[in-house]
């Protein structure tokens, strides 16, 4: 698992978020694909670095390979 990405079912349902962030991968990645650029995405989330940004298109990536991805959920 990317160390900037959580798992956590406390957290937004479950849904990938930037750690220590309610902020969902899944909104950084429709950001950037409807054409977004990554320092407006930074102004948009003023609470996550380009670190998490490309930690996200990476997490995204893995999922994109339609592979096992293995994760692990945080403590409760």
């Amino acid at each position: 698992m990317d160390s900037r990405i959580e798992i956590n079912p406390n957290i937004c349902h479950g849904k990938p978020v930037i750690k220590g962030t309610r902020v969902l991968v899944c909104n950084i990645l429709g950001a950037l694909g409807s054409g977004d650029t990554i320092d407006e995405a930074l102004e948009d989330y003023p609470n996550i670095t380009r670190e998490d940004i490309n930690d996200a298109l990476t997490f995204g990536g893995k999922l994109a390979q339609f592979e096992e991805l293995s994760y692990e959920i945080s403590a409760l």
